[in-house]
């Protein structure tokens, strides 16, 4: 990666390192960054060596060493950590900026191509300009031809709009491929709903012991308790997608959510192959069979080679497997969109997926004309890195 500007630049001014610092802070204790020590660690070494002057040492072999203590022989071509946990930040940074960030008055960025991070004002709008202060004539005018004033003065709110509207249809953003994928979904006014599956999770006494076995009935089975992180990952990508589109959601967990839910609005499911829902999930070609052994996506009931046969206890895996649905349910009469991986990095791999215009766009670069009035199901494959889901590819789809 290149090294980018020798500073970061506010509005074209050396920036303050005292505001710029306050301004870190505030990013390193919100939640999303709060949740990842290893992002903190990175955000705010690159931020420290830049208000110090030393911007150019942020290479990516430098930062492996001193943030991720790699070994002095590290390589980086044979280890992506920092390449992905740059990524990770970026993505970070955006989802505070769009959320709880929004009213900054400085804003840190990490461009992609360097490790070099900037430091921007938002634009301000620009103020009317002052009206010179109106003096009374001495003397009254003639009413001359008060017809044509009054026409134009009635017409001149309809001027407004006509020239309001073509600024607009000439300044308006082309449509994306994730807004047509989403178009369909959000054609009513209903409020989205979204919701995340819980995870059953086994549960022991802590305080077993060697002298005290653990048995069998030790374990109770907990199926209202637990979210995984990447399906509340993919819950937060796809609002703020929402939230930038002023689209109105509501957020609902696990069993919280009823049949008539669905039956009301179009819904968004995320991570749901092991809940009740998955019935809804087993009717469609493509499905996350979670009780075959090993873990995979069937087609049609049939197993695949879409599966995970060395799925560890731990489910640390460096490969996942996802499927996203996008179809009108005829039970529930609406609008259904499914992200669920066999792990939690493929479900929050698919709601990056369906929430980036250039993920989207590569993902459906085959589909057939008129893929965005169709139901469709995207079969991906996920590469995991040091614990974070990238590099989707599509590996099988279906359009009907």
């Amino acid at each position: 990666m290149g090294d980018g500007p020798k500073n970061g630049t506010l509005n074209g001014k050396q920036p303050d390192p005292a505001t710029i610092r306050a301004a870190l802070d505030r990013v390193l204790h919100s939640p999303g960054f709060r949740s990842s020590r290893r992002s903190q660690d990175f955000l705010r070494y690159v931020v420290e060596r830049t208000l110090d002057g030393q911007s150019e040492t942020l290479k990516e072999r430098t930062i492996g060493i001193d943030v991720f203590r790699r070994p002095a022989e590290y390589d980086p071509s044979d280890d992506a950590t920092v390449r992905v946990k740059a990524g990770e930040v970026r993505k970070r940074l955006g989802l505070y900026y769009a959320n709880e960030g929004h009213t900054e008055e400085i804003r840190i960025e990490l461009p992609h191509g360097t490790y070099v991070p900037e430091f921007h004002q938002p634009p301000i709008a620009d103020l009317p300009p002052v009206q010179p202060e109106m003096k009374p004539d001495l003397e009254m005018p003639r009413p001359v031809r008060r017809r044509n004033t009054l026409f134009a003065i009635s017409a001149a709110p309809l001027v407004l709009v006509l020239i309001t509207m073509t600024v607009w249809w000439k300044s308006r953003p082309a449509a994306t491929t994730v807004d047509q994928f989403w178009a369909p979904v959000l054609r009513g006014s209903a409020p989205v709903l979204l919701s995340a599956a819980y995870v059953p999770v086994y549960g022991v006494d802590p305080t077993m012991a060697p002298e005290h076995p653990t048995r069998f009935e030790d374990f109770v089975l907990l199926n209202d308790q637990f979210v995984g992180g990447g399906d509340l990952m993919g819950i937060l990508r796809v609002s703020t997608m929402l939230n930038n589109m002023h689209r109105a959601f509501r957020v609902k967990i696990g069993s919280d959510v009823s049949f008539q839910d669905l039956r009301t609005a179009p819904a968004v499911l995320i991570g749901y192959s092991y809940t009740r829902w998955r019935e809804i999930s087993k009717e469609q070609r493509f499905f996350i069979d979670a009780e075959r052994r090993p873990r995979m996506v069937t087609d049609n009931g049939k197993p695949t080679t879409w599966a995970l046969p060395n799925l560890p206890a731990d489910r640390r895996t460096d490969e996942d497997y996802a499927i996203v649905t996008r179809v009108f349910h005829p039970d529930t009469q609406a609008m259904l969109v499914e992200v669920a991986g066999i792990t939690q990095y493929g479900t929050e791999a698919g709601a990056d997926l369906i929430t980036h215009p250039e993920f989207l766009s590569d993902a459906l670069r085959d589909a057939p004309k008129g893929w965005q009035n169709k139901n469709l199901q995207l079969v991906l494959h996920v590469k995991v890195i040091a614990g974070t889901p990238v590099s989707p590819k599509v590996v099988a789809n279906y359009f009907w």
